[in-house]
């Protein structure tokens, strides 16, 4: 029976009840210490926006967690990837990853640049899409061979599949720029890169943090909450089927985590999941998302952006989706997504949001990374 662990956390108790989380969820058992151990930090915005990217001591308390575990620090990487919007070395700058990383003398590695070798892999297990959409071959990051992963998401909803958690942080580490070909068939990709990640990586481990919380349409444009929550698991997709039951959804309407689910590889039944430590089966936030109704929850409205890319992808826009993606003209999109997000929602709608989230507990040992 798969395990999912859940704390109540304070930003006073917040760095031992990691290490208190980790343990409760067997994380020794998982990530072994015959091998290199990678902390795939997700920055889903270069700005700070609370619940939008891996907090400071989220990936602090894990840090620590595994020095006091007789983990060796030289095997610890700090691993980051970027997007064709998103700058990761202004992100981990913004969302403080380097200030802690560089404490505890942690290697940082940004998968994109020119010394990390990506290679052509080719899956044992049956792919839905992944070989489809690249059929000149799928191209990973050679470090991950044989190495240890901890996903380190956070407790959020995502306008193309309604929550992101552990599943989606693999998709930035284990696919080049080019991942956005696959939108249109996200829930199977995410299932194609699990299947990918239990044939690499020695240990797949994921410690999600709900001190901030989003909801709407995220991963950028949400509203957040303070939640004082922690998960973590050795299985992807049950810890990505409670994040998805406490924020107000069922877990098995959201295809990502129903096709892991019924192809075996994790567990997707609440009911079915050994939870130690929080009681969950009363905490509902009742969030709303992006095709939330359709989910067993609250359906929220779509920003300008996400309705574009929604045209695009599934609407009248769909057959010319290569040309306006895939092409040279590809750079429109980027140039509209980085206007609409960091010169308009940001300062505008954003900006207030960050500054009231600032004025709580939790903002306050923000300001003090």
């Amino acid at each position: 029976m798969s395990k999912v662990a859940v704390v109540k956390t304070s930003p006073e108790t917040v760095i031992d009840d990691y290490t208190r989380l980790m343990r409760m969820a067997e994380f020794q058992n998982v990530v072994t210490k015959d091998a290199a151990t990678c902390l795939k930090i997700n920055i889903s915005w270069e700005k700070f926006f609370p619940a939008c990217s891996t907090t400071p001591w989220q990936l602090e308390g894990v840090i620590q967690a595994l020095l006091a575990g007789g983990y060796d620090r030289n095997s610890i990487k700090g691993v980051h990837n970027r997007t064709v919007v998103v700058n990761a070395e202004k992100g981990e700058v913004a969302n403080k990853h380097k200030p802690v990383l560089e404490k505890y003398g942690i290697a940082n590695i940004h998968l994109y640049r020119p010394e990390i070798e990506w290679v052509r892999y080719e899956p044992k297990g049956k792919m839905l899409v992944l070989d489809k959409i690249f059929p000149e071959g799928i191209r990973i990051p050679k470090i991950f061979f044989g190495t240890n992963v901890i996903h380190l998401p956070t407790v959020k909803t995502h306008v193309f599949t309604v929550i992101t958690g552990a599943m989606k942080n693999a998709f930035g580490g284990l696919l080049n720029e080019k991942r956005h070909y696959t939108h249109s068939v996200i829930h199977e990709t995410l299932v194609d890169l699990l299947t990918i990640q239990k044939e690499i990586h020695k240990g797949v481990f994921a410690v999600m943090d709900g001190t901030f919380a989003g909801e709407g349409p995220g991963p950028r444009c949400m509203t957040p909450h303070v939640k004082n929550i922690l998960l973590a698991s050795s299985d992807q997709v049950a810890i990505d089927a409670v994040s998805a039951k406490i924020q107000g959804f069922d877990p098995l309407k959201i295809d990502f985590i129903r096709i892991a689910h019924e192809k075996g590889l994790g567990c997707g039944d609440v009911r079915e999941l050994e939870i130690v430590g929080e009681d969950i089966s009363k905490i509902n936030y009742g969030f709303c998302a992006v095709n939330g109704g359709r989910s067993g929850g609250k359906e929220c409205g779509r920003t300008f952006a996400s309705r574009g890319q929604h045209m695009i992808y599934h609407g009248w826009l769909k057959p010319l989706e290569k040309y306006l993606l895939q092409t040279a003209i590809v750079p429109w999109s980027y140039v509209a997504s980085r206007f609409y997000h960091d010169v308009y929602w940001y300062p505008f709608k954003g900006k207030k949001l960050v500054d009231k989230m600032l004025q709580t507990e939790w903002g306050n040992l923000f300001l003090k990374y």
